[in-house]
């Protein structure tokens, strides 16, 4: 098995088209950020103290200043470019600098300016963001409390009006309220946009945000103002996390940032969205954009591990087979293109699934699409597909380290690192088991809309019947009105399997009837009371959340279906399709065990799936270095030694060393040699 590229009769990638289509709608942008985050000045220093790294990675924030980049999504006539998509492109590809940098900008402009921007006005734009944006205030983003993470509603921080003074008193009404895990809050930050309850004349309105500041020009907190460190954390010591709390803290009646709740100097409140959970969901809204960067950042690094681990295994020789004189290189061993190529196509997918979320996103900020079904359909795609690619980053990365033994054990190699820095992105910007319920809800609600007055026969043909038509809605979220066919006889060959449609319904049936199993347990709760209803939620709530997960795969599955068809080169497009093709029944191999339980799949076709798994990532093999090549990421981006060539000089080095050896007659016989050898003239001496 050759170890380099694909050669002879292999059909061969057009590694720069399909770098290109990597780069997703706004190549230029990401290019642009990587060229940057490809510079000395931006990488991360491995071993600094954690005072150090927080410092460098502030510097390291100017920096990001002066080159203007992180300006893109603000309004053109604050020097920004109104530019969201480019924006968050560009802000993913700092993850290959150092995490921490790409957090720490996130915090200060994705977070804290993006308050300012989506839930202020006229006048919090031209007060605030200014000095935002250029980093005059440094900024916290002062959400999460201590007792309050995923469940934002329920924060006890609260904001009373005064309308003696014009003021709103914040205040942490006890050690729970405190707000934790700050970015900026430790040391750098001087303001924070704090989010409280509320109340005037009385009456609590809800979680709205204001503009407060936190720190002097001395560095100190101001009156009524206190905080921890958070300290050393598990991984992204390079962001200054801490606490704060308030005591009877006062701001100005114009620092509630009032783009969808305002107070006048009466006390009186207003908004123009009058329900207040829509009100509440509106304004959570306006701030996804954490999520939807995580899922790219996420996908970058998982590409990178793959890219460090490939390479090496490409090069790193072990253990003699097929040559007594040459040892194996370790990817043609088949456990180890067991655990990697899957992920490489894992990794792919993602590619192209976020591009078709980043396209969601600039499409509602743009105000194009800014409905509120094109809010409500972005927030499911994000919930949908952050979790998959942050847990996946983390499986990529560890798989990667073992993969690379020793070695990758090595900070100097990288992977150690980034598992560590990583970790965090799978519980923050929303805890993803809590982000798939809430994908696991729309699609009950998009289930209860279709099905409103069915009766149990109706339901139950839901499960066992199936339209022609399976187009997806334009959110994304394909619609649960379709039924769903009887897959005892769709994989009656490994022919079918690699057909596009038997993949795209085996994946599909999937998703409908765990949705209309999970409906059908919850019908009766819709009957009950509260605490029973409650109840029959929370004994679904896992089997609702591992149909979410399926929904999000079969997104993911469907945005690289739709990727092939742009491939123009005949070759990549075929290379790419076996790709896709191990994605897609891959995931029909990891849940085969529902296939089998709900008879979908027989057990011979199982074995079928398996079998044409193991062929596709045998085929893979020749193509894996031109697949990591076209992710361009160059040896600036990579800095890992063990994937820069090294290794493969060593291979070298030795093999050479063991020639010359043999061809000078000096090599010592092997111990086992001189035994076999005694052994044969034993034998020719009995035998006379």
């Amino acid at each position: 098995m050759t170890t380099e590229h694909a050669t002879g009769d292999e059909p061969r990638i057009d590694t720069e088209e399909l770098g290109r289509l990597l780069l997703g709608s706004w190549p230029e942008q990401r290019l642009s950020s990587r060229r940057l985050a490809g510079t000395e000045a931006m990488q991360r220093i491995e071993g600094l103290g954690m005072d150090e790294h927080r410092e460098r990675v502030l510097s390291q924030l100017h920096l990001l200043v002066e080159d203007g980049q992180v300006h893109r999504a603000f309004p053109t006539r604050l020097g920004g470019q109104d530019d969201h998509g480019g924006n968050i492109a560009a802000f993913e590809e700092l993850v290959l600098a150092d995490p921490s940098v790409q957090i720490k900008s996130g915090v200060q402009w994705g977070l804290f300016g993006a308050a300012i921007l989506h839930l202020g006005t006229e006048y919090h734009h031209d007060t605030f963001l200014p000095d935002a944006m250029s980093l005059a205030v440094p900024g916290a983003f002062a959400m999460t409390e201590t007792g309050h993470g995923s469940d934002v509603s329920s924060i006890a921080t609260t904001a009373t009006f005064d309308p003696d003074t014009n003021e709103f008193v914040i205040h942490t009404p006890f050690r729970a309220a405190w707000k934790d895990y700050l970015g900026n809050a430790a040391v750098h930050g001087t303001a924070a946009t704090v989010f409280a309850q509320l109340i005037t004349r009385g009456v609590n309105h809800g979680v709205h945000c204001f503009y407060v500041p936190i720190r002097g020009a001395d560095g100190a907190f101001l009156p009524g103002i206190g905080g921890e460190d958070d300290g050393l954390k598990g991984g992204l010591n390079g962001i200054d996390n801490g606490r704060l709390h308030f005591d009877s803290v006062r701001v100005p009646r114009r620092n509630l940032l009032n783009r969808y709740g305002d107070v006048d100097a009466d006390g009186v409140y207003s908004s123009p969205i009058a329900s207040p959970g829509r009100r509440f969901f509106t304004m959570l809204g306006t701030l996804v954009q954490g999520r939807v960067s995580l899922d790219g950042a996420a996908t970058a690094a998982s590409a990178l591990a793959l890219q460090i681990a490939i390479t090496y295994g490409s090069q790193r020789r072990q253990f003699t087979t097929a040559s007594p004189d040459r040892e194996e290189v370790i990817l043609d061993y088949g456990r180890h293109q067991r655990r990697l190529v899957p992920r490489l196509a894992t990794a792919y997918a993602q590619f192209f699934a976020h591009d078709r979320l980043l396209t969601a996103f600039d499409s509602v900020f743009s105000g194009e699409g800014d409905t509120e079904d094109g809010r409500q359909n972005l927030e499911t795609l994000a919930a949908a597909f952050k979790p998959l690619s942050t847990w996946q980053a983390l499986d990529t990365l560890q798989e990667a380290r073992e993969a690379c033994g020793g070695a990758g054990f090595l900070t100097e190699n990288r992977l150690t690192s980034l598992r560590a820095d990583l970790d965090v992105y799978v519980t923050f910007e929303g805890d993803n088991n809590v982000l798939l319920q809430l994908v696991g809800k729309r699609l009950l609600g998009d289930f209860a809309r279709q099905f409103s007055g069915a009766d149990a026969g109706t339901l139950a043909r839901f499960a066992a019947e199936q339209f022609a038509d399976r187009a997806v809605t334009s959110s994304g979220l394909r619609s649960l009105a379709q039924t769903v066919v009887d897959f005892g006889s769709t994989a009656r060959s490994v022919g079918r399997l690699r057909d596009e449609e038997s993949q795209r319904q085996l994946l599909t049936d999937r998703v409908e009837a765990m949705v209309a199993e999970v409906a059908g347990q919850l019908r009766p709760a819709s009957k009950q009371g509260p605490e029973e209803a409650a109840a029959a939620f929370n004994r679904n709530q896992n089997e609702l959340i591992e149909a979410a997960r399926a929904h999000a795969e079969l997104l993911q599955w469907e945005s690289f279906t739709a990727g092939l068809a742009t491939i123009v080169d005949p070759d990549t497009r075929r290379v790419l399709t076996w790709v896709r093709d191990l994605f897609g029944l891959g995931l029909v191999e990891k849940h085969l065990a529902w296939y089998l339980a709900n008879g979908r799949l027989a057990p011979q076709r199982a074995h079928a799936v398996t079998a044409y798994v193991d062929r596709l990532i045998g085929r893979l093999r020749p193509h894996l270095l031109d697949l990591v090549e076209a992710f361009g990421y160059g040896p600036e981006h990579v800095r890992a030694p063990i994937a820069s060539g090294a290794e493969a000089e060593r291979q070298e080095e030795a093999a050479e060393y063991q020639r010359r050896l043999r061809e000078s007659g000096l090599a010592p016989v092997p111990e086992k040699k001189v035994a076999a050898e005694a052994r044969a003239r034993g034998v020719a001496a009995a035998n006379g």
